[in-house]
Protein backbone atom coordinates (compact mmCIF):
# COMPACT_ATOMS: atom_id res chain seq x y z
CA UNK A 1 0.00 0.00 0.00
CA UNK A 2 1.37 3.92 -0.85
CA UNK A 3 1.96 5.39 1.90
CA UNK A 4 0.48 8.78 1.45
CA UNK A 5 3.22 11.62 1.91
CA UNK A 6 2.58 15.62 2.06
CA UNK A 7 4.57 18.71 0.75
CA UNK A 8 5.20 21.37 2.82
CA UNK A 9 6.58 25.34 0.94
CA UNK A 10 7.61 28.46 2.46
CA UNK A 11 8.13 31.04 -0.57
CA UNK A 12 9.63 33.78 0.58
CA UNK A 13 10.80 37.00 -1.41
CA UNK A 14 14.98 35.91 -1.53
CA UNK A 15 14.35 32.16 -1.11
CA UNK A 16 11.84 28.96 -1.56
CA UNK A 17 12.53 26.08 0.18
CA UNK A 18 10.37 22.75 0.04
CA UNK A 19 9.87 19.71 2.73
CA UNK A 20 8.10 16.23 1.87
CA UNK A 21 7.01 14.42 4.17
CA UNK A 22 5.29 11.18 5.77
CA UNK A 23 1.99 11.84 7.73
CA UNK A 24 3.72 11.14 11.01
CA UNK A 25 6.07 13.73 10.26
CA UNK A 26 9.10 11.65 8.58
CA UNK A 27 11.07 13.85 6.74
CA UNK A 28 12.29 12.04 2.83
CA UNK A 29 12.96 15.02 1.01
CA UNK A 30 13.77 19.12 0.62
CA UNK A 31 14.48 21.58 -2.07
CA UNK A 32 15.41 25.16 -2.19
CA UNK A 33 15.43 28.02 -4.90
CA UNK A 34 15.29 31.31 -5.42
CA UNK A 35 12.80 33.52 -3.99
CA UNK A 36 8.86 33.47 -5.01
CA UNK A 37 7.05 36.81 -4.31
CA UNK A 38 5.81 38.25 -7.05
CA UNK A 39 5.58 41.48 -6.04
CA UNK A 40 9.89 42.12 -4.90
CA UNK A 41 11.35 39.16 -6.28
CA UNK A 42 12.03 40.27 -9.37
CA UNK A 43 11.93 36.42 -11.08
CA UNK A 44 9.12 34.26 -11.91
CA UNK A 45 7.51 32.63 -9.22
CA UNK A 46 6.01 29.75 -10.53
CA UNK A 47 9.61 28.79 -11.59
CA UNK A 48 11.18 29.07 -8.42
CA UNK A 49 8.60 27.36 -6.95
CA UNK A 50 8.62 24.32 -9.37
CA UNK A 51 12.26 24.12 -8.75
CA UNK A 52 11.94 24.04 -4.98
CA UNK A 53 9.49 21.00 -5.21
CA UNK A 54 11.59 19.28 -8.33
CA UNK A 55 14.55 19.00 -6.39
CA UNK A 56 12.65 17.99 -3.14
CA UNK A 57 10.71 15.11 -4.97
CA UNK A 58 13.47 13.98 -6.49
CA UNK A 59 13.47 9.92 -6.33
CA UNK A 60 9.92 10.05 -4.90
CA UNK A 61 6.99 8.90 -6.49
CA UNK A 62 4.71 12.43 -7.48
CA UNK A 63 1.56 10.54 -7.52
CA UNK A 64 2.08 9.48 -3.59
CA UNK A 65 1.62 13.48 -2.93
CA UNK A 66 -1.35 13.50 -1.38
CA UNK A 67 -1.84 16.86 -0.39
CA UNK A 68 0.29 19.98 -0.46
CA UNK A 69 0.35 23.40 1.15
CA UNK A 70 2.29 26.50 -0.20
CA UNK A 71 3.14 29.47 2.09
CA UNK A 72 3.26 32.79 0.01
CA UNK A 73 4.70 36.12 1.08
CA UNK A 74 2.41 38.33 -1.49
CA UNK A 75 -0.34 35.83 -0.68
CA UNK A 76 -2.77 38.11 1.35
CA UNK A 77 -6.05 39.05 -0.11
CA UNK A 78 -4.20 42.01 -2.25
CA UNK A 79 -2.37 39.39 -4.02
CA UNK A 80 -3.91 35.99 -3.04
CA UNK A 81 -5.02 35.02 -6.60
CA UNK A 82 -1.63 35.90 -8.57
CA UNK A 83 0.15 33.52 -5.83
CA UNK A 84 -2.62 30.99 -6.40
CA UNK A 85 -2.17 30.68 -9.85
CA UNK A 86 1.86 30.33 -9.47
CA UNK A 87 1.32 27.54 -7.03
CA UNK A 88 -1.00 25.82 -9.74
CA UNK A 89 1.20 26.33 -12.09
CA UNK A 90 4.68 24.97 -10.35
CA UNK A 91 2.30 21.99 -8.94
CA UNK A 92 1.50 20.72 -12.44
CA UNK A 93 5.24 21.12 -13.81
CA UNK A 94 6.18 19.19 -10.85
CA UNK A 95 4.42 16.25 -12.23
CA UNK A 96 1.37 16.71 -9.12
CA UNK A 97 -1.86 15.94 -9.28
CA UNK A 98 -4.68 18.19 -8.39
CA UNK A 99 -3.32 21.82 -7.10
CA UNK A 100 -2.21 22.47 -3.45
CA UNK A 101 -3.87 24.52 -0.81
CA UNK A 102 -2.47 28.35 -0.86
CA UNK A 103 -1.95 30.13 2.28
CA UNK A 104 0.18 32.95 3.72
CA UNK A 105 3.83 32.84 4.88
CA UNK A 106 2.11 33.82 8.13
CA UNK A 107 0.61 31.07 8.88
CA UNK A 108 3.08 28.39 8.32
CA UNK A 109 5.57 30.45 10.18
CA UNK A 110 3.29 30.39 13.25
CA UNK A 111 2.63 26.75 12.78
CA UNK A 112 6.37 26.31 12.30
CA UNK A 113 6.84 28.06 15.84
CA UNK A 114 4.05 26.26 18.11
CA UNK A 115 1.95 23.72 18.10
CA UNK A 116 -0.73 25.77 19.63
CA UNK A 117 -3.72 27.20 17.93
CA UNK A 118 -3.74 30.81 19.74
CA UNK A 119 -1.21 32.97 20.15
CA UNK A 120 1.19 35.34 18.11
CA UNK A 121 3.87 35.57 15.74
CA UNK A 122 6.30 38.59 14.89
CA UNK A 123 8.16 38.02 11.39
CA UNK A 124 10.92 40.36 10.79
CA UNK A 125 12.78 39.02 7.41
CA UNK A 126 12.63 40.74 3.69
CA UNK A 127 9.00 42.00 4.90
CA UNK A 128 7.58 42.51 8.48
CA UNK A 129 4.06 41.95 10.09
CA UNK A 130 2.20 40.58 13.57
CA UNK A 131 -0.02 38.99 13.67
CA UNK A 132 -2.62 37.33 16.45
CA UNK A 133 -4.15 34.04 15.24
CA UNK A 134 -7.26 32.47 16.70
CA UNK A 135 -8.03 28.64 16.56
CA UNK A 136 -4.84 28.31 14.02
CA UNK A 137 -6.41 31.10 11.18
CA UNK A 138 -5.17 35.10 11.56
CA UNK A 139 -7.37 36.91 13.54
CA UNK A 140 -6.06 40.42 13.67
CA UNK A 141 -3.13 41.85 11.48
CA UNK A 142 -0.66 44.95 11.71
CA UNK A 143 1.94 45.60 9.04
CA UNK A 144 2.93 43.40 6.32
CA UNK A 145 2.21 45.99 3.77
CA UNK A 146 5.12 45.53 1.68
CA UNK A 147 8.61 47.31 0.91
CA UNK A 148 6.84 50.55 -0.41
CA UNK A 149 3.65 50.94 2.08
CA UNK A 150 5.14 49.38 4.93
CA UNK A 151 7.08 46.22 6.30
CA UNK A 152 8.70 48.43 9.46
CA UNK A 153 11.16 46.86 11.08
CA UNK A 154 12.11 44.47 8.22
CA UNK A 155 15.82 43.74 6.53
CA UNK A 156 14.36 45.88 3.88
CA UNK A 157 13.39 48.61 5.57
CA UNK A 158 16.61 48.37 7.43
CA UNK A 159 18.58 48.04 4.76
CA UNK A 160 16.62 51.20 3.04
CA UNK A 161 16.76 53.49 6.05
CA UNK A 162 20.50 52.48 6.02
CA UNK A 163 20.87 53.87 2.37
CA UNK A 164 18.62 56.90 3.04
CA UNK A 165 21.18 57.39 5.84
CA UNK A 166 24.56 57.62 3.97
CA UNK A 167 22.67 59.66 1.02
CA UNK A 168 21.44 62.14 4.19
CA UNK A 169 25.37 62.23 5.24
CA UNK A 170 26.86 62.96 1.23
CA UNK A 171 24.21 65.71 0.52
CA UNK A 172 24.58 67.31 3.93
CA UNK A 173 21.34 66.92 5.21
CA UNK A 174 22.49 64.15 7.79
CA UNK A 175 25.24 63.25 10.13
CA UNK A 176 28.51 61.28 8.89
CA UNK A 177 28.19 57.79 9.18
CA UNK A 178 30.21 54.93 9.60
CA UNK A 179 27.96 53.14 7.12
CA UNK A 180 28.83 55.29 4.26
CA UNK A 181 31.85 53.03 3.31
CA UNK A 182 30.30 49.26 3.65
CA UNK A 183 26.59 50.55 1.96
CA UNK A 184 29.16 51.84 -0.86
CA UNK A 185 31.25 48.35 -0.91
CA UNK A 186 27.85 46.41 -0.42
CA UNK A 187 26.05 48.10 -3.30
CA UNK A 188 29.41 47.46 -5.22
CA UNK A 189 29.60 51.42 -6.16
CA UNK A 190 32.90 53.21 -6.84
CA UNK A 191 34.02 56.03 -4.62
CA UNK A 192 33.73 59.01 -5.73
CA UNK A 193 35.47 62.42 -3.94
CA UNK A 194 32.55 64.79 -5.05
CA UNK A 195 30.06 64.21 -2.39
CA UNK A 196 27.17 64.47 -5.29
CA UNK A 197 28.75 62.13 -7.24
CA UNK A 198 28.62 59.58 -4.87
CA UNK A 199 25.29 59.77 -4.03
CA UNK A 200 24.04 59.30 -7.55
CA UNK A 201 25.93 56.35 -8.43
CA UNK A 202 24.36 55.05 -5.41
CA UNK A 203 21.21 56.12 -6.45
CA UNK A 204 21.81 54.57 -9.89
CA UNK A 205 22.24 51.07 -8.41
CA UNK A 206 19.93 50.87 -6.27
CA UNK A 207 17.35 51.90 -8.67
CA UNK A 208 18.18 49.37 -10.99
CA UNK A 209 18.21 46.08 -8.46
CA UNK A 210 14.78 44.37 -7.15
CA UNK A 211 13.61 45.75 -3.96
CA UNK A 212 14.00 42.55 -1.77
CA UNK A 213 17.89 43.54 -2.61
CA UNK A 214 18.04 46.18 -0.16
CA UNK A 215 17.51 43.47 2.39
CA UNK A 216 21.58 42.68 2.15
CA UNK A 217 22.46 46.00 3.25
CA UNK A 218 20.35 45.11 6.62
CA UNK A 219 23.50 43.19 8.34
CA UNK A 220 25.95 46.43 8.17
CA UNK A 221 23.76 48.20 10.25
CA UNK A 222 24.71 45.96 13.57
CA UNK A 223 28.74 46.60 13.38
CA UNK A 224 28.16 50.05 12.79
CA UNK A 225 25.84 50.07 15.74
CA UNK A 226 28.06 48.01 17.90
CA UNK A 227 31.63 50.65 16.64
CA UNK A 228 29.14 53.55 18.21
CA UNK A 229 27.78 54.95 15.45
CA UNK A 230 24.73 57.02 16.58
CA UNK A 231 23.54 57.05 13.27
CA UNK A 232 23.38 52.95 12.97
CA UNK A 233 22.47 52.90 16.82
CA UNK A 234 19.25 55.18 16.21
CA UNK A 235 18.29 52.68 13.22
CA UNK A 236 18.26 49.27 15.42
CA UNK A 237 16.11 51.19 18.24
CA UNK A 238 13.88 52.38 15.67
CA UNK A 239 13.63 48.78 14.01
CA UNK A 240 12.96 47.20 17.67
CA UNK A 241 10.87 49.79 18.54
CA UNK A 242 8.51 49.36 15.51
CA UNK A 243 8.76 45.52 16.00
CA UNK A 244 7.62 45.52 19.73
CA UNK A 245 4.75 48.05 19.03
CA UNK A 246 3.17 46.05 15.95
CA UNK A 247 3.21 42.95 18.22
CA UNK A 248 1.72 44.81 21.18
CA UNK A 249 -1.27 46.56 18.90
CA UNK A 250 -2.12 43.06 17.39
CA UNK A 251 -2.11 41.07 21.01
CA UNK A 252 -4.90 43.96 22.09
CA UNK A 253 -6.73 44.23 19.37
CA UNK A 254 -6.86 39.97 19.09
CA UNK A 255 -7.75 39.62 22.79
CA UNK A 256 -4.92 37.79 23.32
CA UNK A 257 -3.07 37.52 27.29
CA UNK A 258 -0.16 37.79 29.21
CA UNK A 259 1.45 34.49 28.29
CA UNK A 260 0.57 33.41 25.04
CA UNK A 261 2.88 32.11 22.97
CA UNK A 262 5.21 34.48 20.48
CA UNK A 263 6.94 33.33 17.62
CA UNK A 264 9.83 34.89 16.37
CA UNK A 265 10.11 34.39 12.55
CA UNK A 266 12.17 35.85 9.81
CA UNK A 267 16.16 36.81 9.52
CA UNK A 268 16.48 39.34 11.27
CA UNK A 269 14.47 37.82 14.64
CA UNK A 270 16.49 34.68 14.14
CA UNK A 271 19.97 35.81 13.27
CA UNK A 272 22.01 36.89 16.26
CA UNK A 273 21.98 41.14 16.26
CA UNK A 274 20.92 43.93 18.21
CA UNK A 275 17.82 43.77 16.47
CA UNK A 276 16.95 40.73 17.90
CA UNK A 277 18.26 40.91 21.13
CA UNK A 278 16.14 44.29 22.18
CA UNK A 279 12.84 42.39 20.28
CA UNK A 280 13.70 39.34 22.43
CA UNK A 281 13.81 40.94 25.94
CA UNK A 282 10.68 43.15 25.11
CA UNK A 283 8.72 40.28 23.99
CA UNK A 284 10.03 38.63 27.54
CA UNK A 285 9.08 41.80 29.04
CA UNK A 286 5.38 42.08 27.51
CA UNK A 287 4.45 38.78 26.99
CA UNK A 288 6.16 36.65 30.87
CA UNK A 289 7.93 34.36 28.66
CA UNK A 290 10.78 33.97 26.43
CA UNK A 291 9.60 33.41 22.38
CA UNK A 292 9.91 30.71 20.23
CA UNK A 293 11.20 30.51 16.71
CA UNK A 294 10.58 29.70 13.43
CA UNK A 295 13.17 28.09 12.36
CA UNK A 296 11.78 26.29 9.37
CA UNK A 297 8.63 27.70 7.22
CA UNK A 298 8.68 24.38 5.03
CA UNK A 299 8.17 22.50 7.89
CA UNK A 300 5.01 24.66 9.47
CA UNK A 301 3.81 23.89 5.76
CA UNK A 302 4.06 20.65 5.91
CA UNK A 303 2.31 20.48 9.65
CA UNK A 304 -0.40 22.38 7.82
CA UNK A 305 -0.81 19.84 5.90
CA UNK A 306 -0.81 16.87 7.90
CA UNK A 307 -3.83 18.80 9.97
CA UNK A 308 -5.46 19.69 6.34
CA UNK A 309 -4.81 15.76 5.45
CA UNK A 310 -5.71 14.17 8.51
CA UNK A 311 -8.99 16.39 10.11
CA UNK A 312 -7.19 17.08 13.32
CA UNK A 313 -3.50 19.48 14.66
CA UNK A 314 -0.89 17.67 13.18
CA UNK A 315 0.23 17.23 17.48
CA UNK A 316 3.64 17.13 19.36
CA UNK A 317 4.95 14.47 17.91
CA UNK A 318 4.68 15.44 14.56
CA UNK A 319 5.35 18.91 15.30
CA UNK A 320 8.48 18.07 16.73
CA UNK A 321 9.36 15.85 13.49
CA UNK A 322 9.36 17.71 11.30
CA UNK A 323 10.65 21.71 13.00
CA UNK A 324 13.67 18.71 14.23
CA UNK A 325 14.22 18.07 10.80
CA UNK A 326 15.16 21.31 10.19
CA UNK A 327 18.40 22.07 7.64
Amino acid sequence: MRVPLVVGVDAGATSTRCLVSTVDGTVLGRGRAAGANQNSSGGSPARALAEALGAALRGLDPAAVALGVIGAAGAASAGREEARQAAREAWQAAGLAGEPRSVTDLEVAFAAGTGRPDGLLLLSGTGAAAVAFRAGVPHRRCDGYGWLLGDEGSAVWLGREALRAVLCALDGRGPATLLTDPVTAALEVAGHADPDEHAQALIRVAYRRPPATLGLLAPLVGPAAAAGDEVAAGLVAAAAERLLHAVDTVARRGGLPRGSPVVLAGSVLLTPGPVATAVRAGVADRFGAPPAEARDGAAGAAALAVAALTGAPAGDAVHARLTGAAG
